[in-house]
């Protein structure tokens, strides 16, 4: 059952925060966010799991700022001027990290096949965004390219942080 909530906790914010953003509501997604993860961390309230988050944080801000910058596509509600990846995007990865030690947690050690998901549902997600409003492509090919690359690369690279952690944590309390 803690999967299914898990899964589908995940799914409302992805809803929240991309329609939020489509209809110039990004506070709402924000909101959204902020309360499915710290649902998420009161009912799982290990310190790994705080480190995940805000790795991924991290990780998704430079990620979608390079995204940004690279002009190969553009966010809902930043026009021309914005530099940062957008806060509800920011907001977004908080979310995906709150899946990895649980919904996601059977592809840890299977790195192959997290990078050969990462690599398809990635891209797919930004499709389904651009489908809502709150991503537009501007070069597609480039940005479905480094997007297809850099999902290769993100989705282990969280699941294997995500294992690190919950080791290194673990053995501490232990």
């Amino acid at each position: 059952m803690n999967l299914v909530i898990n899964f589908v906790g995940f799914q409302i914010g992805w809803f929240a925060c991309v329609i939020g953003a489509a209809q110039s509501l990004p506070f709402f997604s924000i909101l959204c966010a902020l309360v499915i993860v710290a649902f998420h961390l009161y009912r799982n309230s290990s310190r790994s799991e705080l480190y995940i988050i805000i790795t991924a944080i991290v990780i998704g801000f430079i990620w979608e700022t390079l995204l940004l910058s690279s002009g190969w596509l553009s966010y809902s509600l930043t026009g021309d001027s914005l530099v940062f990846a957008p806060i509800w995007l920011v907001a977004m990865w908080a979310l995906f990290a709150s899946t990895v030690n649980h919904s996601m947690a059977w592809l840890k050690g299977r790195w192959l096949l997290a990078s050969l998901l990462g690599a398809i549902f990635g891209p797919l997600a930004f499709i389904a965004g651009e489908t809502f409003g709150a991503v537009v492509f501007l070069d597609r090919f480039f940005a479905l390219l480094s997007l297809v690359l850099g999902w290769a690369v993100l989705m282990p690279l969280l699941l294997w942080l995500a294992d690190k952690f919950q080791n290194r944590f673990e053995n501490m309390e232990n």
